[in-house]
């Protein structure tokens, strides 16, 4: 596995999880706090969080099958981007675990 599809799942993982702390915090300040313009802020973020969690999709399916996650794990991954801050906790520790592996693949440096 290259170290670029953990790369983009590890953007797309970040992304994600700020447009969805985002709005929860404009679904807040939409019903609870009553704020003008909570409304069109939340709009604008539940699109953009929509159509970037399909990208997440593709590439956290992507890392996965090139891992060979069992299917309860890539459930797990896929689904962290649906709950508020899971998406910062799951990839950091998908990310540890990954980046010993992909060390262990990578060709030792040739000796001069």
């Amino acid at each position: 596995m290259k170290k670029s599809v953990l790369t983009r799942y590890r953007v797309m993982a970040y992304v994600t999880g700020v447009l969805l702390v985002l709005l929860t915090f404009g679904m807040i300040g939409k019903y609870v706090l009553d704020l003008n313009g909570a409304a069109d802020f939340t709009r604008v973020v539940s699109i953009a969080h929509g159509w970037l969690y399909v990208v997440y999709l593709i590439f956290a399916f992507d890392l996965g099958s090139k891992a060979k996650w069992p299917v309860g794990k890539q459930l797990w991954v896929l689904l962290a981007g649906t709950i508020p801050t899971a998406a910062f906790f799951v990839e950091r520790r998908i990310s540890h675990e990954l980046e010993a592996r992909i060390a262990e693949d990578a060709p030792a440096p040739a000796k001069a």
